[in-house]
C-alpha cells in the first residue's frame, strides 16, 4: 500500500492506499481487497502488536514498564512485509539474532465502515436488508408539508389567521388540503424526527401520515411500524 492524503475541510486526513485502487483496478486486481484504510487506525494496531511482540521476547532481561517507542527506523528493521486482509493484518518480521526464521504476527482487525448506516424504523415482521429509505426527494416534500402544517397551527394559535377557510382562500387551495395539511402537525414527535433524519421505510409518505391518531404510540401502530 502506498501512503497518501487528503484534505477535508482544510484538515490534512493520511491514507494507505493499494496500488490496484490507486489506478482503478481494485474490483478486477486479485490483490488489494482493501483498497483503503485510515492511517493511524492501522498504525496504532501495528505499533501495539509489535510493542506487545518485543516486551513478551524481553520478558525478564528488563524492568522497564513503559511501552517500547517505535520510531521510522525501527520499523523498517524490525518488519519486512506488512498484509492488510479483510479481517486481519499479516506482519512478516525480519530475522534477528534470536530467529533465524520469518515471524509472522496475525492481527485481528476489520475495516470501520466509512459511512454510518442510518437506523431505519422497521415495519413489523419486516427483515432489514428488504427495507429501503424513502427516496430524497419525496422526503424533502414530506418534510416541508410537516412545517407547512406548523406554521399554518400557529398562525391559528396566535390568532392572526381564524380558520382553515380563511387559510385556504390565501393558500388558494381547497379546505381539505389545508387540514390534511394542518394533520401533519400532530405527529408524534419520534415520527417527524425520523422523517428530517430519513429513517422513514420507503412507502411510509404524506399520504400514510395525514390525519393521524391523537395518541402518538397508536400512530407507529396504525403504519405498522416499530418505534424502537
Amino acid at each position: 500500500m502506498i501512503a497518501t492524503h487528503a484534505t477535508k475541510a482544510g484538515v490534512r486526513c493520511r491514507y494507505y492506499v493499494s496500488q490496484p485502487g490507486l489506478h482503478g483496478e481494485a474490483r478486477t486486481a486479485t490483490l488489494g481487497s482493501v483498497s483503503r484504510v485510515p492511517a493511524p487506525e492501522i498504525e496504532h494496531a501495528i505499533v501495539s502488536a509489535l510493542q506487545e511482540q518485543i516486551t513478551g521476547q524481553n520478558s525478564g532481561a528488563s524492568d522497564r514498564d513503559d511501552p517500547i517507542q517505535l520510531d521510522h527506523d525501527a520499523l523498517t528493521s524490525l518488519v519486512s512485509c506488512i498484509e492488510v486482509q479483510r479481517t486481519q493484518l499479516v506482519i512478516s518480521l525480519k530475522p534477528t539474532d534470536r530467529s533465524t526464521g520469518t515471524v509472522t504476527l496475525r492481527i485481528s482487525w476489520q475495516k470501520l465502515p466509512s459511512k454510518r448506516f442510518r437506523k431505519i424504523l422497521m415495519p413489523r415482521g419486516a427483515r432489514r436488508e428488504d427495507i429501503r429509505p424513502e427516496r430524497a426527494e419525496r422526503r424533502l416534500r414530506l418534510i416541508s408539508a410537516i412545517a407547512r402544517g406548523r406554521r399554518w397551527l400557529d398562525e391559528i394559535i396566535a390568532g392572526s389567521i381564524t380558520d382553515a377557510g380563511q387559510l385556504a382562500k390565501r393558500e388558494r387551495c381547497t379546505v381539505r388540503q389545508i387540514n390534511m395539511t394542518l394533520s401533519l402537525a400532530f405527529l408524534a414527535p419520534a415520527l417527524v424526527k425520523a422523517a428530517v433524519e430519513g429513517r422513514l421505510p420507503r412507502g411510509i409518505n404524506i399520504e400514510r401520515l395525514r390525519d393521524p391518531d391523537p395518541i402518538w404510540a397508536k400512530q407507529f401502530h396504525d403504519l405498522g411500524l416499530n418505534p424502537n
